[in-house]
């Protein structure tokens, strides 16, 4: 009779089974997507931080030359080398010069362009490299952020835009800069440069058009999908027979998906910087791609230790004798420590029969306390969690310490 009982059962213990499985893995996918989801979430409508993004790459030397070399070829093709020597020959021949002097002049077209370039470029140097560049660069992303929402999009005509699979910066303040130096040094010719418009790329390659639509998306549903990752992996641990082992494999399922995006990120790294256009800095290009992704990188350890935590504290209440010897362990050293006390003087009376009858429930709201720290926190990292994790171990401990048992029944 009981054989055919569980025989009847068996179908519904495997569906429950598979069901819970099938929750878990989703729940573990959209964990990933989640964490991708929040990062570009921020990104987009977090000024602060998107500045904390970007604007260490001001003081970056590989920043710095890319920049330098652009706004220097960008000032250089606005200097007119061949109408500078002839100004030059012709006011030799005004002064009366031997013709062979001005024949020497005219053929100054080489050596001029390589002083004028060397010039251009220590100044552009100067200028990128100083305390008021990494200001007007913060300054400038600060105020460009409200133009980042657009230019994730591909609709927008602000410094910050999406053109031809690039994600570019005007840098022609910096040209003007460039332009007030050289006049200063000397060089009265660039006085003449008009106002320039050049653009610095900070991303570039063939797949940025696909990335910002599906960044896009993400975007959207930041908000919520770590919400209903997190409802979703709760109904597969409900839904198991064994919930302890569901919620083990839960929090291994989570850790797995924050170890893949951690190793698509690096490879991903390769991936573009062997893909960049001819001619691009690589050195600038990594240093920009790191920036941009460092935050999510934090969230993708946060999580991971997260899942960590969990996975361990589930696998430390549970029957094992790896688990039954550690509580044991620490509870006896926990005990003794309490007697010494007692013995010393210390009288807990109502507060240790107070913690024993209401035990389970303290346990629960330091867990719950614990879980609204690391959802209200803003952008916790694996310290975070680590410094939360080894507080909650403190909470359970006191409450041990503080357990004095049943109050004796009078006799």
């Amino acid at each position: 009779m009981h054989e055919l009982e569980s025989a009847r059962h068996e179908p519904k213990h495997r569906l429950r089974a598979l069901g819970a499985t099938l929750l878990i893995v989703v729940a573990s996918v959209l964990s990933l997507l989640a964490v991708v989801a929040v990062w570009a979430n921020s990104i987009v409508r977090d000024t602060d931080r998107y500045v904390a993004t970007v604007a260490p790459l001001a003081s970056n030397p590989d920043v710095q030359a890319a920049v330098t070399n652009r706004v220097t070829a960008a000032v250089l093709d606005q200097i007119d080398v061949d109408a500078l020597v002839k100004e030059l020959s012709d006011a030799a021949a005004e002064r009366g010069v031997p013709p062979k002097v001005s024949t020497l002049i005219g053929n100054l077209d080489g050596p001029i362009t390589s002083g004028i370039k060397q010039l251009v470029s220590t100044t552009v140097m100067k200028v990128v490299s100083s305390q008021a560049f990494e200001t007007a660069w913060t300054n400038a992303n600060r105020r460009a952020h409200a133009a980042v929402d657009k230019a994730l999009t591909g609709s927008s005509d602000s410094v910050v835009r999406v053109e031809n699979n690039q994600v570019a910066i005007d840098v022609g303040p910096i040209v003007a800069q460039v332009k007030d130096r050289l006049v200063d040094a000397g060089l009265g010719v660039a006085s003449k440069i008009p106002d320039v418009h050049t653009n610095f790329v900070v991303v570039q390659g063939q797949d940025v058009g696909k990335v910002k639509t599906y960044l896009r998306v993400l975007q959207i549903v930041g908000v919520w999908l770590p919400v209903i990752a997190v409802l979703v992996a709760a109904g597969g641990v409900f839904l198991a027979f064994n919930r302890r082992r569901a919620l083990i494999g839960a929090a291994v399922g989570v850790f797995l998906a924050m170890l893949l995006l951690g190793l698509t990120l690096t490879v991903f790294r390769s991936v573009y910087l062997d893909h960049l256009p001819a001619g691009a800095s690589q050195g600038a290009a990594g240093a920009i791609y790191d920036a941009l992704v460092k935050f999510l990188r934090s969230s993708v350890r946060a999580v991971g230790a997260l899942a960590v935590v969990t996975g361990l504290g589930a696998f430390f209440v549970g029957p094992s004798r790896p688990a039954v010897f550690t509580r044991h362990f620490f509870g006896r050293g926990i005990a003794s420590g309490r007697e010494v006390a007692v013995s010393s003087g210390m009288r807990l009376g109502a507060v240790g029969s107070f913690v024993h009858r209401f035990k389970k429930w303290i346990g629960v709201a330091i867990l719950l306390v614990a879980a609204i720290v690391l959802f209200t926190w803003d952008y916790p990292t694996m310290m975070v969690v680590i410094w939360t994790a080894v507080i909650v171990l403190v909470g359970f401990a006191l409450r041990e310490f503080l357990d004095t048992g049943p109050t004796p029944t009078p006799t």
